[in-house]
Order: C-alpha cells, then sequence, then structure tokens
C-alpha cells in the first residue's frame, strides 16, 4: 500500500497523491464490469497503463509494462476503504508542503529498490 506524489497521479487524483495497492498479479483480486484503458508514460519514462470506468470516468487500476506482474489498484475502490494503510510515500520529491501525509511512513524520492 502505497501513497505517489508523482505528478501524473497529482494530475489523475486532483490532489497531492494517490492511493494505491499492488499487488504480485490478478489473482485474488475481484474486478467486477469492464474498464477502458489509456497508456501514458510516468516519471520513470515507463509506460503505465491507466483503467477507469467507461461509465463514470472513475480510476480503478494500473499495470506497468516494465513490471507486467504487478497489478495497482486505487485504494478508494476496496468494499472497505478505510483498510488502507499506507506502507510507503514514492516519489516524494514531487510532493507539496501542503499535502500532509502521515510523517512515520517511509518515503521515496522515486521508486524504493526493489
Amino acid at each position: 500500500m502505497n501513497d505517489c506524489q508523482c505528478r501524473d497521479c497529482q494530475h489523475k487524483s486532483g490532489t497531492g497523491h494517490g492511493s494505491y495497492l499492488t499487488f504480485p498479479g490478478k489473482k485474488g483480486v475481484q474486478l467486477k464490469g469492464t474498464a477502458t484503458h489509456w497508456d501514458i508514460v510516468g516519471d520513470s519514462g515507463n509506460k503505465k497503463t491507466r483503467a477507469f470506468c467507461p461509465n463514470c470516468g472513475s480510476p480503478v487500476y494500473m499495470t506497468f509494462s516494465a513490471m507486467p506482474e504487478l497489478f495497482t489498484v486505487h485504494a478508494a475502490n476496496l468494499d472497505d476503504p478505510g483498510r488502507y494503510k499506507p506502507q510507503a510515500v514514492t516519489y516524494h520529491l514531487r510532493g507539496h508542503a501542503w499535502d500532509h501525509l502521515d510523517p512515520d511512513v517511509p518515503k521515496f524520492d522515486r521508486m524504493p529498490p526493489a
């Protein structure tokens, strides 16, 4: 579970960060309905595919060409979003002073080392 402060996540969330859960694949993740996809290039220079609801436009999940095994879900889409507990902040160097995140959560200027 992480909060990402890259510019793309700021633009897509309309605030200072996006909040996500990343899984080592789709196994165990239950999705309902269909999603519309579009590709963009992230701060890393790698392509990521964002999926959103074609009816309301809400972001649903992301996949990454550089890490195809990962499957990332937007935290607000959980059946119980209150269970979200961030464990890291990525792209902290892009953060804004007004975006107050938990000071005890580890922060990385870019993606953390594998």
